[in-house]
């Protein structure tokens, strides 16, 4: 069975039907808390470089995002609309990519200060 983390890490890479879209609110809904609660412990530790350059690539996708979209909210968009945008940005993962590489540093540089802020806190 796959694990909650992977199922939530491939919206990155899939262009989600409406069918798909309802049933991946249906599991967020049961799985929410525990999602929510692994991600508050995960909070505590530093994240790996994996974890880093998959923020990087959210990121750079959504950079990308708000190009494409110009002065419109994703959130305002239909899902058909959703979908299309999703086709958009598969055919600029490239870009994407090379966004990613380029913001990678800053990433890494908000993770620091996290934890130093979070260390300064207790």
């Amino acid at each position: 069975m796959k694990k909650i983390d992977d199922m939530i890490n491939d919206v990155l890479d899939e262009i989600m039907t409406k069918m798909a879209r309802m049933k991946r609110a249906r599991m967020m809904k049961v799985k929410g808390k525990q999602i929510a609660r692994k991600r508050k412990i995960s909070m505590k530790r530093k994240a790996n470089p994996e974890k880093l350059k998959k923020r990087a690539m959210k990121k750079a996708r959504d950079i990308v995002t708000k190009k494409l979209l110009k002065d419109k909210d994703k959130s305002d968009l239909s899902i058909s609309g959703k979908e299309n945008l999703e086709k958009r940005l598969a055919k600029k993962k490239l870009v994407i990519a090379k966004i990613a590489k380029r913001i990678l540093p800053k990433v890494r540089k908000a993770e620091n200060e996290r934890l130093a802020k979070k260390r300064e806190s207790e």
